[in-house]
């Protein structure tokens, strides 16, 4: 998409779309790169991951840490994270990866392990 901008076959405005929850989120929590955007050539990206699951707001968790990441990914039920790179100041975003996380099964409890005595 980046070379049909660079060819004139897009236009700037068709890419650059990012949805305004995307773009606050990428202004307040986002994770700085140095990498310059593409499109405008002026902002810098910003990574951001959103994750999404059972027990989760129906739009999705946005970690302001790694810590907060890395809690959201340890969770006994599966969640499905997004890494997208955002410019804040042209609004282009583009998504990096997608991963599913979590749904380890949950821990059991000592009482719950131990076998009843037979009966007698």
């Amino acid at each position: 998409m980046v070379q049909a901008v660079e060819r004139g076959k897009v236009l700037q405005t068709d890419v650059c779309d990012a949805h305004p929850e995307l773009l606050r989120a990428a202004r307040n929590v986002g994770r700085a790169t140095k990498e310059v955007c593409p499109i405008c050539d002026d902002g810098r990206l910003v990574t951001v991951t959103f994750v999404f699951g059972a027990k989760l707001p129906p739009g999705g968790r946005c970690p302001g840490t790694a810590a907060e990441l890395k809690a959201l990914c340890r969770r006994e039920e599966p969640v499905l994270c997004y890494e997208v790179e955002v410019c804040p100041a042209c609004a282009w975003h583009h998504l990096m990866r997608k991963y599913p996380a979590g749904g380890r099964p949950p821990r059991q409890k000592k009482a719950a392990q131990k076998k009843a005595a037979p009966a007698r």
